[in-house]
């Protein structure tokens, strides 16, 4: 099982490097800002190198929302980084599920991730991830990601479209771990990814806040759990900087089953 670390997006191959980690994931630009994402002088690098990489879209994606002042750049984004992230060999873009507004129905919230798949086709896979609040998100519980997951049937069965487990959103979200991953995959069918995150926050708390393993509010041994039943390569969003991801990424290893 290949664990991981999101990182400083300055020289991922060394941060990696230096956590002893599998696989890196960064974002390719401010996390909050809409720019097109920049022409790295280090992609052919990147492409090159045996560590797999994963990139992160900004959270200001949205691809569900019913405000065309939103949605439209959401689609313009994410098109951007798809072929951004291509460009230097990113095995998948993570890009959040989105949310519609309080009066907004949530059918129309799925019809917009329909309906940006018509118009797009990525150049690699694109994960949605499960996300820790919000009552009319798009994947913050599994029945909602379910509803997705039916309208993007196409395009996950083309591999087009995957799914990115995040235990502390689902921990936040709540969703119990406790046979979360196989109620997961009864769901999506495939999890291409975990992040794998204790939270600082109790359980339906709604709160995104990642601590490290053994500090927050999640079981360890549930944790644990998850992430072995899933099988998937792993990445550690953890704060402590170096310290902090390579002492979590550690304790995976020795508590994860051998092969």
């Amino acid at each position: 099982m290949l664990l991981g670390a999101h990182v400083d997006a300055t020289d991922p191959l060394a941060e990696g490097k230096v956590r002893d980690a599998d696989l890196v994931q960064f974002f390719l630009g401010d996390p909050q800002d809409w720019k097109k994402p920049s022409l790295r002088p280090d992609a052919d690098v990147l492409r090159a190198s045996d560590l797999p990489i994963y990139v992160h879209a900004p959270y200001v994606v949205n691809l569900a929302s019913p405000n065309n002042r939103i949605r439209i750049p959401s689609r313009k984004i994410l098109a951007d980084q798809a072929t951004a992230a291509a460009r230097i060999g990113a095995r998948a873009l993570i890009v959040h599920g989105g949310h519609v507004g309080a009066g907004s129905d949530p059918a129309a919230g799925i019809e917009n991730w329909r309906k940006t798949f018509e118009r797009f086709d990525p150049p690699l896979p694109i994960l949605i991830e499960n996300t820790a609040g919000g009552e009319h998100a798009m994947a913050r519980r599994l029945e909602a990601i379910a509803r997705l997951w039916a309208a993007l049937d196409r395009w996950v069965r083309a591999g087009k479209v995957g799914f990115c487990l995040d235990t502390c959103h689902a921990h936040a979200g709540g969703e119990a771990l406790v046979g979360l991953t196989e109620r997961a995959l009864s769901v999506t069918g495939r999890i291409d990814l975990v992040h794998a995150n204790d939270s600082k926050d109790g359980f339906g708390s709604g709160r995104d806040r990642h601590e490290n393993f053994g500090a927050g509010r999640i079981d360890p041994d549930a944790l644990v759990a998850v992430i072995a039943a899933a099988n998937s390569p792993v990445v550690c969003e953890t704060p402590g900087g170096v310290d902090g991801q390579a002492a979590d990424i550690a304790f995976l290893r020795g508590r994860l089953p051998a092969g």
